[in-house]
């Protein structure tokens, strides 16, 4: 996702999803909204597996408070239930049964409640009523009860009854929409791809609607829009059908069958939902300004949808990859110079925040999620892959990552599982390089001094890393000479300091920092003037 958010939420994400022991195979999700009050009714039918063997087991649900808000558990049916147990988030069952591991269950929850977050009731910027799941990172509990937990992954359907003037949009295929004859219709859509819950969505409002394009002569791409804007919007999100191609051409297969791209009220600039892309309202503006976040979220298709991170703690291989995968799409619309231009951004930024912040990529401590929408997790995220692409050469990089999709596509992963599928595409032993540029924090922080001997006709560079813990990395360096005369040295930095040397038959002018814009490091480089 893009992280332009509101922040009144953030002390709400510290919950993590109960330890469980079940594998949810499948939800349904019975909806019903109205447009007389924010009360939502749900039936909830949830289709389990056990991992081991018990007679007991959790789902997440925030329980109604004093404040009117939380949901409320009228009732549970189905195999050998017991007794139901509401904590301030999560229904526990008990059974009559003991289930042995591998033994699967379907369980029906009817509930109601008004939703304290995770589905944003409220009006859009042209005055009319909406209702938008918001469910990332985990606030899906917050209005269904689900295993909220991104490694927790299920084929989905809503069917949704509402007031009959609105349009629903939701995961997957629409299969059925009907009027019920009493001011209400209802529509029914179903995801048979297996997704987390933080990607499980619906909308409802009144949507103008439209068929950008087919692509690859299967895949639908719709735009669903406010109506009071649906020249612009149309015209913005058709971009998509545009985007597509590239990541189906350089990653993999899509693994969906439609996308559908919609303007809502999501709290962040773009929301990632499973082939339902929630996007901001100020996303439309006619000019297609919102190119790299269009480009950004529907990346996440591939990386953090389909291939997801086993928890949040290696959230870069989510949005590192939407960001870095943005910048090689333009790299392959616009050139070069666009993505040289847009990594040097980031890894300006990426300076920035290592000052600040004193955290590596991969951080699992943190169970503020939100505070896991950071530079670490983005730019620098996508400075790694980057760094492999530059290290290993675009074939190996390519390969590897077409590897990795086919590998995790439909699973999850973790950064060990990346790293060991390019050690074995590229035949090398890739320990250092995640050691330092994902699992400690910071980057290299070098004074890089010159001096030439004049009567040995010899320039010694040394390069010292100022940082606390020592990097292993390639520099290269471009020495300038009178008259235009140019060279090119790589220089192999694995010390503290380190001096390298060579023989030129005259002064060089000046030399330059890693032309190529290959390497995320920050410092100084100076002449050492002879006494």
């Amino acid at each position: 996702m893009k992280k332009i958010l509101l922040f009144l939420f953030i002390n709400m994400f510290l919950f993590t999803s109960a330890q469980s022991n079940i594998d949810v195979l499948h939800y349904k999700f019975n909806i019903e909204v109205n447009d007389d009050n924010d009360t939502i009714r749900g039936l909830a039918v949830i289709k389990v597996k056990f991992l081991n063997r018990d007679n007991t087991f959790k789902f997440d649900l925030v329980y109604l408070k004093e404040n009117g808000k939380g949901m409320k558990v009228e009732n549970v049916t189905g195999s050998n239930v017991r007794l139901i147990e509401s904590g301030d988030r999560t229904v526990r069952i008990f059974l009559s049964k003991t289930f042995e591991t591998g033994d699967t269950a379907t369980f029906t929850i009817s509930y109601s409640g008004i939703p304290s977050d995770g589905l944003i009731i409220s009006k859009t910027k042209y005055g009319r009523r909406g209702f938008f799941a918001d469910n990332w990172p985990n606030r899906g509990h917050n209005w269904m009860p689900c295993h909220d937990d991104p490694a927790d992954k299920a084929s989905v359907e809503f069917i949704v009854t509402a007031p009959e003037h609105y349009q629903v949009v939701s995961n997957g295929v629409q299969v059925e929409e009907t009027s019920l004859g009493n001011g209400k219709k209802l529509t029914h859509w179903k995801e048979d791809t297996p997704i987390s819950t933080k990607v499980m969505v619906i909308g409802v409002a009144d949507f103008a609607v439209n068929l950008a394009g087919i692509v690859n002569g299967c895949i639908p791409v719709y735009s669903w829009v406010y109506p009071e804007n649906k020249d612009n919007g149309f015209y913005d999100y058709s971009l998509a059908k545009d985007i597509l191609p590239f990541f189906i051409d350089h990653v993999g297969p899509y693994g969906f069958k439609k996308l559908a791209n919609v303007q809502s009220k999501t709290i962040f600039g773009g929301m990632e939902n499973a082939n339902t892309i929630f996007y901001s309202e100020s996303s439309v503006s006619g000019t297609r300004r919102s190119e790299g976040t269009i480009a950004h979220e529907i990346a996440h298709q591939w990386f953090g949808n389909m291939a997801t991170e086993k928890n949040f703690g290696h959230l870069w291989l989510s949005e590192g990859f939407a960001t870095y995968f943005t910048i090689l799409y333009f790299e392959n619309k616009y050139g070069t110079d666009t993505a040289v231009n847009m990594l040097k951004e980031d890894r300006e930024q990426v300076i920035a925040y290592s000052k600040l912040s004193t955290t590596p990529v991969v951080d699992t401590a943190e169970k503020d999620y939100m505070q896991l929408l950071n530079t670490n997790s983005y730019q620098k995220g996508g400075w790694v892959l980057h760094m492999l692409r530059r290290e290993l050469g675009d074939s190996v990089f390519w390969k590897s990552i077409r590897k990795y999709y086919a590998t995790y596509a439909g699973s999850i992963a973790g950064t060990e599982d990346l790293q060991k599928v390019f050690e074995e595409v590229s035949g090398k032993n890739l320990e250092q390089f995640f050691h330092q540029w994902l699992f400690t924090p910071g980057q290299p922080e070098l004074d890089v001094r010159w001096k030439y001997d004049k009567a040995k006709k010899e320039l010694s560079v040394t390069v010292t890393q100022k940082q606390k813990e020592t990097f292993k990395f390639p520099l290269t360096i471009l020495i300038n000479f009178p008259a235009g005369a140019i060279n090119e040295e790589q220089l192999i930095v694995d010390k503290q300091t380190k001096t390298f040397s060579f023989s030129f038959s005259q002064k060089p002018t000046s030399i330059i920092t890693d032309p190529a814009t290959s390497m995320l490091f920050y410092g100084s480089i100076g002449e050492i003037k002879a006494e």
